[in-house]
Order: C-alpha cells, then structure tokens, then sequence
C-alpha cells in the first residue's frame, strides 16, 4: 500500500485539482481514492492495470461529489503563486505556468479532463479512455480540439504579461 502510495498520490492529487480546482477538494478526493484502494484494492487483478484503476476510481468520486451538487471550491488567480516555489522557479516562468493553468481550468471540463490526464498526469490514450469510459478515438478529437482552443486564447491575448 505505501509504494501505491507514493507512486500516485502527486498524479492523483494534480488530476484531482484539475477537477475540482479546489486544494481541499483534490486532497479529499485523493484520499477517498486510496481508502476505496484499501477496502477494494485486492480485486484489482492485473498490477499494470493498477493507475488507470485509481484514476478511474477518482474520476468517479468527483462525478458522485459534482451530482451531489456540492459546490466546489475555486481557487483563485492569487493563491495558485502559493504552488511555486519562488525561489526555485523565475518570477516570468512563473507567470507563464499561472497563466497556462489558468487557461486550462477555463476550459469545458470535455476538453480540461483528458488535457489535464495527458499533460498533467502523463497517461496515455487508452488509460484516458478507460478513466472517462469514452472510447479512445473521442479522447484523441478531445485532446486535439482543446489544444486548438487553448493555442486561439493564447493567439487572442499573447501579450498578457505585465511588465
């Protein structure tokens, strides 16, 4: 359980986020993922079939917590500096990374899901697939059409940056 762990919990919480857009939403929903591991974690047969199991499983405790019209949480623009560290990270690269995640949380949760899923959490296209339980050849137009519509927002205000 502890490998489990520490091999998903960064993956699950980023795709918990992109979700709920909420840190205390993400944590819970992560949490609720790996308590269902323990009480369900056994059944899973195939051990390489073991993160898309846990991200489905955390997909489908967000979509019971949204039809249970709980109001999630945003975060607003000012807090997601508190995710960079600034000492680590150029103020300008931080900026840019701001905005990028601004864009992307401003984007129907059809095209945010599997964006965040591929770019965020690195699966692939079939893991996307089983997640969202669409077949893989909508996940590859969704991946396509939110790029497009990320790159036009980006080409309508390339200068956002104030300096």
């Amino acid at each position: 359980m502890e490998t489990v762990v520490t091999d998903y919990y960064e993956s699950l919480y980023r795709f918990a986020w992109s979700l709920s857009r909420s840190e205390e939403q993400a944590r819970d929903l992560t949490q609720q993922t790996y308590l269902i591991f323990a009480k369900k974690g056994h059944t899973v047969r195939d051990p390489r079939s073991l993160k898309s199991w846990l991200f489905t499983t955390l997909y489908r405790e967000f979509l019971k917590l949204a039809r249970r019209n709980k109001p999630l949480e945003t975060i607003e623009p000012d807090q997601l500096q508190a995710f960079a560290d600034s000492t680590v990270v150029h103020q300008a690269r931080q900026l840019q990374g701001k905005e990028a995640m601004q864009l992307l949380q401003s984007l129907d949760p059809v095209f945010r899901e599997p964006l965040s899923l591929f770019y965020l959490d690195d699966l692939s296209y079939k893991e996307i697939a089983e997640i969202l339980n669409i077949p893989i050849g909508t996940v590859m137009s969704r991946l396509s059409r939110g790029k497009q519509i990320l790159k036009s927002r980006l080409m309508e205000n390339p200068g956002n940056k104030d300096t």
